[in-house]
């Protein structure tokens, strides 16, 4: 959106500065579309089929409004306040969200970690409770990719990683968002299979 703003935009004099702005609103409504349903299928998982018949009914019915020029009858009194952005308004705004993207994925979630070795699964975590070991013998694993939206489109193969431990204390362990999931449990279910040596 900002490229568009740039390339296509009026450059509009605002005090003493000068900025980019597209004619169209349309720009602003599909921006903050995008946004809207990001966190809404984030936040609120809908599995299965179900995922993408919500989906697709939701991206369909706004691309619809939008091409045959219905948004405005559709939306009633709030559309008459149109939503323009400058150039700087999408750079900024996307430039704040990448960044704090990369700081929770190559941060954050690289606090605490899983170590699988051969008889042996361990949660490692840098800061605070440090580790917790589980004996493979009897586990399982489970993957769940039934959310198109959040496994697929917007999480590039990922997938959810259940583990279930055995023995006297059974635990259920949620691992969420696990890129890659089909590789990572393929190869942890072949490490816990192997008897450790003596």
């Amino acid at each position: 959106m900002a490229i568009l703003s740039r390339l296509q935009g009026k450059e509009i004099e605002i005090g003493a500065n000068k900025v980019f702005i597209h004619d169209s609103s349309n720009l602003g409504l599909i921006f903050f579309g995008v946004i809207f349903i990001v966190i809404l299928v984030t936040n609120y998982s809908v599995r299965g089929l179900s995922s993408g018949i919500v989906i697709m009914a939701f991206v369909l019915s706004f691309v619809l409004l939008l091409y045959f020029n219905l948004w405005e009858k559709f939306s009633g009194w709030f559309m008459s306040h149109k939503i323009y952005l400058d150039e700087g308004a999408y750079l900024w705004f996307s430039i704040l969200l990448s960044v704090m993207w990369a700081v929770v994925v190559f941060g954050f979630d690289r606090i605490s970690y899983w170590q699988v070795e051969p008889g042996q699964l361990t949660r490692e975590s840098l800061f605070g409770s440090g580790s917790k070991s589980y004996n493979t013998q009897g586990m399982m694993l489970e993957k769940h990719q039934d959310d198109v939206f959040r496994h697929w489109l917007l999480g590039i193969g990922s997938g959810d990683m259940q583990i279930r431990t055995s023995g006297a204390t059974r635990e259920q362990i949620d691992i969420p968002n696990v890129l890659f999931v089909g590789s990572k449990v393929a190869a942890i279910q072949r490490l816990i299979a192997e008897v450790p040596e003596e």
